[in-house]
């Protein structure tokens, strides 16, 4: 612990750094090549899967079976429609849900007798319910307002309280990397978009928000405090990333036990579905907000920043003052000797 403790103070100090902001252009291209993978691989696979509330359907639940055996589900479905395509998942312990394309009323009966046949309990047992597809594409639309209206209001709120539009966009630039990566890995992995994965995107913006504005703020102190003279505006931001790096790191890890205990929970011991939805899109987040406020949005604002011809001048006259001083050091080090 002591030694942790000792780095972070190191790092906080200047005694010691990574040269994060330097290296800007390898933490692009992995960025980039995340991004691709996500955006791509979902569409090799035939798209994202969203859930019942956003396509409307039908959806059977089997309650108390003695064994949740999947297949059983998906036979009884087709036996009664033979071109539907069910989808089977677990609820709980003992149970079972079934959902599958919009279904007619004597389709609905027959299948839910078929069910109930196939695990062996009385119908009462087996509930159906249905999705209009217009209340699917109303939620679906809600859901797209409320992503746009909180990144407009996000970035409005950057701009005005760091009082410049350049924080702004590299914070969103960050948040929509985030945002693209979660719901990839969504896709990838063949997992359902519900609105309690929606919820669960909502908060990791954020989060990741939450994150990046801690590091600006010391970008803000490190850019006006005394001696930042003697800094370029790039070796500022980097000595802001490794102050705050630490903190990232702890932050980061303390959110991330307690969603993977919740992922875990809510996935293998209880099967409950919106648990399920809303951790692992906060656990894909919060990683991906770590590596977006540290390594896409600090080095984008320097170099967005950097760009400014008063900028410019005040980092030419710094590297001046640098060089000119380089001699005078050395020969005072070998006066000393």
């Amino acid at each position: 612990m002591a030694s942790f403790s000792q780095f972070g103070n190191d790092l906080h100090t200047g005694k010691r750094s990574f040269d994060i902001v330097g290296r800007r252009k390898t933490w692009y291209l992995v960025a980039v090549v995340s991004l691709f993978v996500a955006i791509v691989v979902p569409q090799l696979r035939g798209g994202f899967v969203f859930g019942i509330e956003f396509t409307g359907g039908s959806e059977f639940k089997i309650s108390q079976v003695a064994d949740q055996d999947q297949g059983a589900a998906a036979d009884a479905v087709t036996e009664v429609v033979p071109l539907a395509t069910p989808r089977v998942s677990s609820v709980s312990t003992t149970g079972i849900r079934v959902q599958t394309d919009q279904l007619t009323s004597d389709e609905t009966r027959e299948i839910r007798a078929a069910l109930a046949d196939a695990y062996a309990v009385p119908i009462e047992q087996v509930t159906a319910s249905f999705i209009g597809p217009v209340w699917g594409q109303d939620i679906t639309g809600q859901a797209v307002r409320g992503l746009l209206i909180f990144l407009v209001l996000a970035a409005i709120g950057m701009a005005l309280y760091f009082r410049t539009w350049k924080m702004s966009v590299a914070a969103m630039t960050a948040l929509m990397h985030d945002l693209v990566i979660t719901a990839g890995i969504y896709g990838i992995t063949g997992f359902e978009i519900t609105p309690a994965a929606v919820i669960g995107f909502l908060t990791i913006l954020g989060y990741s928000l939450y994150d990046t504005v801690v590091v600006f703020d010391k970008i803000r102190e490190n850019t006006s405090e005394a001696g930042a003279e003697t800094r370029t505006l790039a070796e500022s931001v980097n000595l802001a990333v490794n102050q705050t790096l630490v903190r990232s790191i702890n932050t980061s890890v303390v959110a991330v036990l307690p969603v993977a205990s919740i992922l875990f929970i809510g996935t293998l011991v209880l099967g409950a579905g919106t648990l399920r939805d809303i951790s692992l899109a906060l656990l894909i987040g919060i990683v991906a907000g770590a590596y977006s406020t540290i390594f896409i949005a600090s080095p984008l604002y320097a170099q967005i920043r950097s760009a400014e011809p008063a900028v410019r001048r005040a980092d030419q006259k710094v590297l001046a003052q640098r060089a000119k001083a380089g001699p005078a050091l050395r020969v005072a080090a070998e006066v000393s000797t």
